[in-house]
Order: structure tokens, then sequence, then C-alpha cells
């Protein structure tokens, strides 16, 4: 069966590859691949998801220090306190713009060590930050770290990766995330001392929280990150980078000690002849040829509903969520782990479900529970409900999105575009996810203040209905499928 409908590519595109062979089973599947291999395989795409661990890191840390740091700063306008918490942003926005065209020209390899250094020296800038400019400053560099990670680290585990293995493998870098997530409220709230119940705004100013606890939160951050940076220093570079500008041998080298010689020799065969099978064209040609701008648009509209879905809403802004169901800040703290541990778990099912069910599959139930979730959740917050009711639904609505949008999202981005334009198109989806995300944190606080969290809620339930739909209709099944496969279907219209 055909995995892209007919509709899905312009009717000129069809032909242009029908003399081509696409093989009917993918060349080595994960049970063919020999222990030494696939240890050697899982230990390089392990290496490359660390980018993911500093990305959730360094993401979710703000929101432990943020009741401290605003207090330091006095922030006190909705303005401000959404501008310290998004400002980030800026950087992410920057990172990915510019990740596609430096991964093409530089590879995938270097760029991730560019990325884990960035996160080292921002992560001690923003500790030391001595005025908000500095903190606002450090924290954009940190997201331009992000912006770097969060497109290539995808993308090089899926151009590492065998067909059988993609989904689990690209996921890892979502399983890194979250763990980083994890690790960033357990230091939070490790090194948090405990705020006294109805302590005053100048008591925990002057407090050890607000003087020197939330430098640490960000500061510590230097330690995995030097761990990535050795760590992409001994990953091999993506073997189609290399093919793709000649250097076969190598490219050989890296595919072989990832699936053996056979394995090897069909790869890239079957790579090779899609980079020759038409005349080389400029990106932006390739992007606007036929077929391609629906694929571009299925990456874009999926990497926005991954954040406009609202989630990480309740990530950035625990504070606000819980304090609104009547938590105080000690609680809140250890609230926001739980929510991290249920946030790693449920992506661990998703790893081991991904490559079985497919992305569609879990796509479309993540988001049609998040539909559900948020709808009472707006219900709860509307008839004030206080307490362990508000936890629960908070965690249902993690447990729907580490099972779905969170891992599923990055693995389609990562393989449904050619690769001659990989690294550019993965590079405009992520501007677009990075987009969203701005928009999403920078307008919480005005919606809340205006809308309360039971409308936020509410409008979050609408657009996830919209996402449920566009999948239903738009998106069509990767599963099991390589990554020359998946071109060829694009470009035959298939």
């Amino acid at each position: 069966m055909d995995w892209y409908p007919n509709w899905f590519i312009a009717g000129d595109a069809r032909g242009a590859l029908n003399d081509m062979i696409i093989p009917t089973q993918s060349p080595n599947s994960d049970s063919e691949l020999t222990a030494a291999h696939s240890a050697y395989l899982w230990l390089a795409a392990a290496a490359g998801a660390l980018g993911g661990l500093l990305f959730g890191y360094d993401w979710v840390v703000i929101g432990g220090a943020k009741p401290f740091y605003e207090l330091y700063f006095h922030l006190d306008s909705p303005t401000l306190q959404g501008w310290a918490m998004s400002c980030a942003l800026i950087g992410c926005l920057i990172g990915a713009v510019t990740s596609g065209a430096l991964s093409d020209r530089f590879g995938r390899k270097r760029m991730l060590a560019l990325a884990a250094l960035l996160f080292a020296i921002s992560s001690l800038g923003t500790g030391l930050a001595p005025q908000f400019i500095a903190f606002v400053s450090w924290r954009m560099l940190g997201g331009y770290a992000i912006g770097l990670a969060s497109g290539i680290s995808p993308m090089y585990i899926a151009e590492i990766s065998p067909a059988g293995l993609r989904g689990r493998l690209v996921s890892l870098n979502q399983l890194a995330i979250v763990f980083g997530i994890l690790a960033a409220q357990l230091v939070n709230w490790l090194i948090a001392k405990p705020v006294a119940p109805g302590a005053s705004a100048q008591e925990i100013l002057l407090s050890w929280n607000g003087q020197c606890g939330w430098r640490w939160m960000f500061a510590v951050t230097a330690i995995p990150s030097i761990l990535f940076l050795v760590s992409a220093l001994m990953v091999p570079e993506s073997p189609r980078w290399l093919a793709a500008r000649g250097r076969d041998r190598e490219a050989l080298d890296v595919l072989a000690r990832i699936g053996g010689e056979p394995y090897a020799q069909m790869v890239m065969k079957d790579f090779k002849a899609r980079i020759h099978a038409g005349p080389k064209v400029s990106i932006l040609r390739e992007l606007s040829s036929p077929g391609m701008p629906r694929v571009l648009l299925l990456g874009i509209a999926l990497a926005v509903l991954q954040q406009w879905c609202g989630i990480n809403v309740i990530f950035n802004y625990a504070q606000e969520i819980f304090a609104a169901a009547g938590y105080q800040i000690s609680g809140i703290l250890f609230n926001i782990v739980i929510t991290g541990a249920v946030n790693v778990v449920f992506t661990l099912i998703a790893l081991g479900a991904i490559d079985r069910y497919g992305r569609r599959f879990l796509l479309l139930g993540g988001v049609s529970g998040l539909v559900i979730i948020y709808t009472v959740l707006g219900f709860c917050y509307h008839l004030h409900l206080k307490g362990k009711p508000m936890l629960v639904m908070v965690l249902a609505a993690i447990a729907c999105y580490a099972m779905s949008l969170a891992p599923a999202t990055w693995v389609v981005i990562s393989e449904i575009f050619p690769n001659r334009i990989r690294g550019s198109a993965v590079s405009i989806a992520v501007t677009a996810l990075w987009t969203a995300c701005f928009i999403l944190t920078y307008s919480f606080p005005a919606l809340n203040a205006g809308l309360g969290a039971a409308g936020v809620f509410w409008i979050y339930a609408a657009i996830c209905l919209a996402g449920a739909v566009f999948i239903y209709l738009r998106l069509p099944e990767t599963r099991g499928k390589t990554l020359e496969e998946i071109e060829a279907s694009i470009r035959t219209g298939n």
C-alpha cells in the first residue's frame, strides 16, 4: 500500500522516478543487527540525543528559579515576567534558522559540539548575571544552543538509523529532553531551601534562595554540557552527510560500523540512486518543487501544534498553575518534580510503541486525549477546584503529550524531507516550532490575566481539536520506511 495518498503530491511530480526500483524491505531491520553493531548504533544515537538533555534542562530550569529571580531583578509586571521567560526563544529562533545551513556546510557533528560549548558558557553566564540585561543576554545565548540542538540532534539520529529502529532511536532525543526536564526539576527542588508558608516577598528575596539558590539552578547546567561536548567529539559524522559530499569511503565505514558491510553497501547504493535521480537545483527551487510545499506545510503544522497544544505552559508556568490550584511554593516545587517523573515514564512507553503502532496512531490518540483533558481542566478552574484533582488533570495532560506529540513530532520532522534539503527543511520546521513557542510563552501571562486559567485551557482544547482533524486528513504513516523510500514516495506522488 502506498504510504502517501495520491492527493498529497501534485500530479506532475508523478513519474519522475518511475524507473527506480524501490526495495520492498529495508536493508537490515533491527532484528538483523549484530550485538556489536546494535550497541554501537544505540551509543551513537544516545550521544547525539544529549543535545535533547541540555535542551530539556535549560528550557525548564527557569520555571523553578522564577519565584526568586523575579524578586531579585524586581520584575513586577506581566510584560517583564513574560520577557524573562521568553527571551531565550529569540536565541532559539536564530539557532533554528541557522542550524540548517551550518549543519549542511560543516556537518552535524561539529554543530552538536558547538551547541554543547554554548550550553556550558551560557549556563555559567546566566548564573553569574549581575543585572537583568545580562541575564537576558545569556539566556538568549543559551536559547541559540537550544535552537541548534533541537534541529540537529533528531536529524543526526535519523540519518544514522536503520528504518526499523528509526522511530525508537529518534525518540531517544525526546527521552533525553524529558530526562533533562526531570533533572532540572529535581535540581531546583533540591537546591531551593524550604520556604515558610506565608513568607513575604521581602523575606524570600533576602533568603538564600532569593540571593544564591536561583543562580546555582542555572549554573549546574555546565556539568552535563561538558559531557555532551565530549560525546559530540566522539560520535561519527552522519553517513548521509558524508556521502552527499562525495566522501563515500568515510560514509561506508560509518554505515558498516552501524549495520555491517552488506547493510552499508545497500544503503549507499540506494542513497546514491536518489542523489543522482535528477539535476541538482537550489534549495529554494527544491522546496518549491511539485509536492514539496505540502510536505513542508505538514512539518510546519506539526511543529506549531506541538507548541500550541499548550503543554509548555504547564512546564514554564507551573508556579502560577499550581498556585491557582492552592499549593504553596514548597508544594509547587515537589509537584513539578512529579510532573517530570510522569513525563519520563510515558515517554518510555512511547519509545516502545512508536515503531510498533506508528506515528499517526500515537499522534491522533494523544491530541484527542488533550482535547478532553483541557476541556475538563478548564471546568475545574472555572469551578475553583483545588488540590489533588487539579494535579491529576495536569499529570494526565503530560502523559498524553509525552506519548504522542512530544516524540512523534520530532520523528516525523526528521524523516519526511528529502536528503538533499533535509537540513534546510528541518531548520524551517524547527524555526516555526520556536516561533510558535515564543508566541505561546509570551502571551500566556496576558491571556491568563485577561481570560483566566479556564479560558486559556479551553483555547488550547480548541487548538488541539483542529490539530486532530489536520492529522487525520493530512498525515501519512512513515513507519518502517527508509529515508530514501520516503523521499522516492514523495517525489513519485505515491
